[in-house]
Parts: C-alpha cells; structure tokens; sequence
C-alpha cells in the first residue's frame, strides 16, 4: 500500500542528489506516482542529452508504483486549475495533486508554492525542504 504520492520535483531531487533527496530514500518504497509525472521525470533527462534507454535503466528498479491517469484523474486535474492558477502550478503539478486527492494520500513535492493551494486543493502537501 502507498502511504505517499511523489511529485516530479521530489524525485527529480532525489535523482540529482538535490537538498531532500533523503526525504525522497525514506518514502519512495511506499510511493505512488501519476504517469504524467513520471512523463515529466523521463523528459528531463531526455531534454538534458541522457539516452532513453539510460533514463528507462535508471528508473526502473525505483520501488514507485506508476498510476496510469485515467478519466477521473484527468477530470481532478483540470478542476483544479481554478484553486491553483494564482500558484503558478502547472499541468503536471495539478495531476500530482489529483492524483493525491483521489486516493487521499499526501503530495511529497520541492515547489513550495504548493502550500498555498493546499487546503483548496483538498491535499495535505508535505516539501521535501
């Protein structure tokens, strides 16, 4: 069971041995992420000149379950648009927070603008520093 649903930032931090990386090690066994974000991890580092198949190798023994974003999700996500907009939250953003809502777990996340919009969102949003 998934105790935590990750956010791109979180596990782009823990990837680039950023500050809160360690928070990342301590909850990614029991953590869940959106394909969408998934998605945004991979482009990064496709974006950043890594081959595919390096990026593939490098995620896949990470022990996070990809949830696929099905109508509901997609549907959570453009409602939220309306409590996230003067955040500055992206797309990607608000499929972390759906997907979090959906499943009433909390988003691990490094944007920190996310504590703004969290009591709106209907998500308990914990940052990583």
């Amino acid at each position: 069971m998934s105790d935590v649903v990750l956010d791109a930032s979180a596990l782009l931090a823990l990837l680039r041995d950023e500050p809160g990386a360690a928070m990342v090690v301590d909850a990614i066994g029991s953590s869940r992420m959106s394909s969408v974000n998934y998605a945004e991890v991979i482009s990064h580092f496709v974006r950043a000149g890594m081959p595919p198949d390096q990026v593939d190798a490098m995620l896949r023994p990470l022990p996070i379950e990809i949830v696929a974003a099905d109508r509901a999700h997609a549907s959570i996500a453009g409602q939220l648009r309306g409590v996230t907009a003067a955040a500055g939250l992206s797309l990607g953003d608000r499929f972390c927070l759906a997907l979090a809502r959906q499943d009433g777990l909390p988003a691990l996340t490094a944007d920190r603008q996310w504590l703004q919009v969290a009591e709106a969102a209907g998500v308990t949003v914990t940052t990583i520093r």
